[in-house]
């Protein structure tokens, strides 16, 4: 079978476009449309990303399915040995990798690289795959006859994954992928598209072959086109609930697996007894952390009985120490937004709040970087006696808004919790050992912290919420990742004696 051609194009891949990667080389879009990629510090256009046709979609994942026979056919082994390059490889370019993510979507330099280290993780995870693809057998299942079952890959897979992060959530998808056996298709954001590209030059470097790893820059029309394709046999998402919904939906109907991960409001509960300076600290870092651009950020503080006064009263008096500036900047602890429209959206949630019965306890409209940069710029906002009814907490803001909801009685906050349509995330902060084991077992959220604000499993366990955050039945990387891009297959095996076979029509029985 020969790998497809991919189209060409009369202009030559540039450094200041950013491309295709199909079937091992970088691939000029042909298309004719484009997309611009801003740098969100300064607020100019750093360069410009093609979006796909169709028929580039096609190309794409006809070089994937080309692919598909031998890279199946490597041995584990072998399949384990690229993983480790790729690891290394990884390791030692990691922050050429941060910066393609600081440049483009704004994060700081420290958050840049703690993003790689996450996704590198999940490299080294599939690194096992050979324990990890282990099947069972089932000696003398029945006089003579043996069972067992094993794992085999599913084909032909895509990922499309999110603007925060354009380079873990890309490990979180393919490391398993292709250790399994199975080639990948990626769809990156089009707000931040390079590391994509970087990622798929490291894969080749580390000796993958040729269309086992393929990118389509793009927007609906390349993910409508691999939700609809009839030789992609499974999809991985991460994004907004509306568009995961949608992508699971349309993936599944075409007969795809599907594991669409959507939006989040993760509420960190603060009981009385908590340690007033950990809390307030914690509420901080995961609030404010990559500018809340975080689906495992906390959104909401829910503080309850005595704790409220004391605890905002601390929020307030660190947000200051909060440094605000460009992410290349080492002394910047936060750095803009990923677009001026969605910094603009977030700050709006500061005047429905205000219109809407809240106390706006800080404004981060009123940092100078707002005001007088041309930056997609937002200080840290914080919004006291929120209700359930505002739109600042019924939406994912998505941005560097911290929403406190005062309540009486820890009865009152679980459920809060689990009358939110999303389930995420959620922390407890208590010193009480009893209701923090309370709260784990009664909370309906899929990930929990104690006295951890951002509960991210490691990558030997697996990630994915619940309710409206997750849309399929399993979760993401670890090992439901490993099970997500295999399936299984059963063999029964006889081997009898020459001259004991005998027709029999009865219901086979083990024994």
């Amino acid at each position: 079978m020969q790998i497809a051609e991919a189209p060409r194009s009369s202009t030559a891949a540039t450094p200041d476009r950013v491309n295709h990667w199909i079937g091992g080389r970088r691939v000029a879009g042909t298309s004719g449309r484009r997309g611009p990629v801003y740098n969100p510090a300064t607020g100019a256009i750093a360069r410009e990303v093609d979006f796909a046709s169709i028929e580039e979609v096609d190309a794409a994942v006809a070089a994937a399915k080309a692919a598909f026979p031998a890279w199946r056919a490597t041995s584990i082994s072998r399949r384990a040995e690229i993983l480790f390059r790729i690891r290394n490889l990884v390791e030692q370019r990691r922050e050429e990798i941060a910066a393609l993510l600081t440049a483009e979507h704004g994060k700081v330099t420290s958050d840049a690289l703690g993003e790689v280290a996450r996704g590198l993780e999940n490299i080294e995870f599939a690194c096992g795959v050979p324990h990890l693809l282990k099947g069972a057998y089932t000696e003398q299942a029945s006089t003579g006859v043996d069972v067992y079952q094993i794992r085999q890959p599913l084909g032909v897979v895509a990922g499309i994954t999110p603007f925060n992060f354009p380079a873990m959530v890309p490990m979180w998808m393919f490391a398993n992928a292709i250790a399994c056996g199975n080639t990948f298709v990626l769809k990156p954001s089009e707000k931040d598209p390079s590391a994509a590209l970087l990622l798929a030059a490291i894969l080749a470097q580390a000796g993958v072959p040729d269309g086992v790893f393929n990118v389509v820059q793009g927007d609906k029309v390349a993910v409508d086109r691999l939700l609809e394709h009839p030789d992609v046999t499974a999809l991985s998402f991460v994004g907004s609930t509306p568009i995961a919904r949608h992508i699971y939906e349309t993936g599944t109907r075409h007969g795809k697996r599907v594991q669409a991960l959507g939006g989040a409001k993760n509420h960190m509960i603060v009981l009385p007894d908590a340690d007033l300076d950990m809390t307030a600290d914690a509420a901080i870092s995961a609030g404010y952390g990559s500018a809340g651009e975080r689906c495992m950020a906390i959104a909401t503080v829910v503080a309850v009985g005595s704790v409220a006064d004391p605890l905002v009263a601390a929020i307030r008096a660190r947000l200051p120490q909060v440094k605000v500036g460009p992410g290349t900047d080492p002394a910047s602890e936060m750095g803009p937004l990923v677009t001026r429209q969605h910094r603009d959206k977030v700050a709006s949630y500061l005047d429905s709040a205000a219109a809407q019965g809240g106390t706006v306890v800080a404004d981060g409209r009123e940092h100078p970087l707002y005001r007088d940069s041309e930056g997609f710029f937002l200080g840290v906002s914080l919004i006291d006696d929120v209700r359930p009814d505002m739109d600042c907490y019924r939406d994912e803001i998505f941005g560097p808004v911290l929403t406190v909801v005062r309540v009486e009685t820890y009865e009152e906050a679980l459920q809060l919790v689990n009358d939110n349509p999303y389930g995420n995330g959620t922390a407890i902060f208590t010193r009480d050992g009893g209701a923090a084991r309370r709260y784990q077992f009664d909370v309906n959220v899929g990930m929990v912290g104690i006295n951890v604000p951002i509960p991210v499993p490691v990558a030997y366990y697996s990630f994915g919420g619940w309710k409206g955050s997750l849309f399929g039945d399993l979760h993401m990387y670890g090992p439901e990742g490993i099970q997500f891009y295999t399936r299984a297959k059963l063999v029964t095996s006889r081997w009898p004696d020459p001259g004991t076979s005998k027709i029999d029509l009865g219901f086979p029985r083990t024994r």
